[in-house]
């Protein structure tokens, strides 16, 4: 028998693979139906069904030429009995529709957990990318690890 950690991190790595298939239906089925997100994109929270937006999501899957490659670095995770947080440095590479290269940025997120029916999901996600503080307010969307 798995684990809870190992549970979690199945959970949270599952990410990888959908974004490289572009597969709407495995990414939402990691979210508790209440889910809260606060995403790199606007706005600055989302709820629930807002969070488990499918038809946002395979509208910014259509912006990519070929797969979004996606991976998730040095992730921690705390678990306990029925609720675990973790965190971890994310990389995303793609090339957007009618750009003649593509980008690779990082970025971190943190997560909040829930044991349901003995199934762990997310309840909450946080993604973020620091912000240059010289008062260009510029993403710092080019550090790396």
């Amino acid at each position: 028998m798995t684990s809870d950690v190992e549970q979690i991190q199945t959970v949270v790595k599952a990410v990888e693979a959908a974004m490289e298939a572009k597969d709407v239906d495995r990414l939402l089925a990691r979210y508790t139906a209440d889910a809260v997100t606060f995403d790199l994109a606007p706005p600055l929270r989302r709820v629930g069904q807002e969070a488990l937006d499918a038809e946002g999501l395979a509208a910014w899957f259509a912006g990519f030429d070929g797969p979004v490659h996606y991976a998730v670095v040095d992730l921690e995770v705390t678990a306990g009995e029925d609720v675990a947080f973790c965190h971890a440095l994310n990389r995303m590479a793609s090339t957007p529709n009618g750009s003649p290269e593509g980008f690779v940025m990082w970025f971190r997120m943190t997560a909040g957990l829930r044991k349901e029916d003995g199934r762990w999901r997310i309840a909450h996600e946080h993604t973020s990318t620091p912000f240059h503080m010289d008062g260009s307010f510029r993403a710092a969307t080019d550090l790396e690890p």
